[in-house]
């Protein structure tokens, strides 16, 4: 690293004046004022006093998002003034209108009139730094923490409805084979290749053994186009986060065959990320951005800001949708859109969760960079823990969470320990290669 030692990472402020500046921060009184700053919102959060030799290096950062509900972190974060009060005051929150262009942008950089960081599918950072998604040209990438876990879904056109698919994929199996025989195209959409919808429907899929490319095309939407696409006809099934799921089912287009915290359980899913190159040239204000999104996670977690998060989200300059397509699957009330209504599911989207949502554990992301080999997106002898300790940095992650007094939330290990998929089959992240073997559907030769 350029100047900066991982190693000597220091924490940015006392910690005495850190807790009470996050006890202030994450009060629900705190209302919006739209402007999306402390100066201009008098009931925004105060700015903190930063010390001299503790300022951010810069106060400008430029962020990527895409319409997602679990962007919201990054959003709350500036709308609340919380950037602003770590010292970053002239943050800017840009929507990107989709994947490809958020790694397009951050290729760029902002110097290059692209973006600094963004919310991102975790497995993009990783496919970037190895240069497999950037024309062969390694563009490292920091991962600074995880955003959420769980809130996607896979949706299924409502020509499927009398099929009643649901976790099991299998009796899409059929109906695919029938319509290839009768020379229609089936096809399957997710939102960017080798990203963390992807590899949900081909997990889903292949569990039913479905042979994703050969029994179904894979195509690739972007997240707000999703809803559209399949009012057209143009797909039978996607997978994506909300809002769009409910969405689909309020407009009555399609249903909800299984949100993917059934498929895994409180999984990884979105990331924060940013430029390496930028980091490393300022690392206190890589920190001070972390410490306001990590702040703005716990806010948006607790159940009493669900319907202001949903509010503030839903504006046109972020996801554009209405706060009702938004707010129920956000506060754990699905409607499956096929008679099936889970008042209070345990799948709902996590912000925090005790900080096990935000902390970006590298075993989760092994199991995303192993899958990616599974399907060829990734060399299948490409050293998985020496690119994990390149991108990963969760010793910002710990100084981020001590400095705003969440020690107690840094967990022991750098691994959530093995992870068991819905099918039974089992992830050890200290044996990757059993997990690949033991996989019947794969892209590996």
């Amino acid at each position: 690293m350029t100047n900066f030692s991982r190693r000597k990472f220091m924490i940015t402020a006392g910690a005495t004046a850190a807790g009470t500046l996050f006890a202030h921060g994450c009060s629900s009184s705190v209302k919006s004022g739209g402007s999306g700053t402390a100066q201009n919102n008098p009931s925004a959060v105060p700015a903190a006093t930063v010390n001299a030799a503790d300022a951010p290096e810069t106060p400008t950062a430029t962020l990527g998002f895409i319409a997602l509900t679990d962007s919201a972190p990054l959003i709350i974060a500036k709308e609340k003034g919380l950037f602003d009060k770590y010292g970053m005051t002239d943050v800017k929150v840009v929507k990107q209108t989709s994947w490809a262009a958020t790694r397009d942008n951050l290729a760029t950089g902002s110097q290059g009139g692209g973006i600094d960081g963004a919310h991102i599918l975790t497995p993009m950072p990783y496919l970037m730094t190895t240069g497999r998604i950037t024309d062969g040209k390694p563009v490292p990438m920091y991962i600074l923490g995880r955003l959420n876990l769980d809130g996607q879904c896979i949706s299924v056109s409502n020509n499927y409805k009398d099929l009643k698919v649901g976790l099991q994929s299998n009796a899409m199996k059929d109906a695919f084979a029938q319509a290839k025989s009768s020379g229609r195209e089936t096809k399957c959409a997710v939102t960017f290749p080798g990203g963390t919808h992807d590899l949900w429907m081909r997990y889903w899929l292949s569990a039913g053994d479905i042979v994703p490319v050969k029994d179904t095309s894979i195509i690739v939407i972007p997240p707000p186009q999703m809803v559209a696409n399949m009012r057209e006809g143009q797909m039978d099934a996607f997978c994506v986060g909300e809002p769009w799921n409910g969405q689909l089912v309020n407009q009555g287009i399609g249903y909800t065959a299984l949100t993917t915290g059934e498929l895994w359980n409180n999984h990884p899913e979105k990331a924060f990320t940013m430029r390496a190159d930028w980091v490393d040239k300022n690392p206190k204000a890589a920190k001070a951005l972390l410490m306001a999104i990590i702040e703005a996670q716990i806010w948006c977690d607790q159940a009493q800001n669900k319907d202001e998060m949903a509010e503030i989200i839903s504006k046109g300059q972020y996801l554009k949708a209405p706060a009702k397509d938004i707010v129920e699957r956000a506060k754990g009330k699905f409607d499956y859109g096929n008679g099936r209504v889970e008042e209070n599911s345990p799948h709902l989207m996590k912000f925090w969760l005790n900080g096990e949502a935000s902390y970006p554990f590298q075993s989760h992301d092994l199991w995303f960079i192993t899958e990616d080999k599974r399907w060829g997106y990734l060399p299948v002898d490409l050293d998985s823990k020496a690119l994990i300790s390149k991108v990963n940095r969760e010793d910002i992650w710990k100084e981020a969470a001590k400095t705003i007094g969440q020690e107690a939330a840094i967990p022991s290990s750098t691994s959530r320990g093995v992870e068991t998929f819905f099918d039974g089959t089992k992830f050890d992240p200290e044996n990757p290669e059993q997990y690949l073997k033991s996989l019947k559907i794969t892209a590996i030769a």
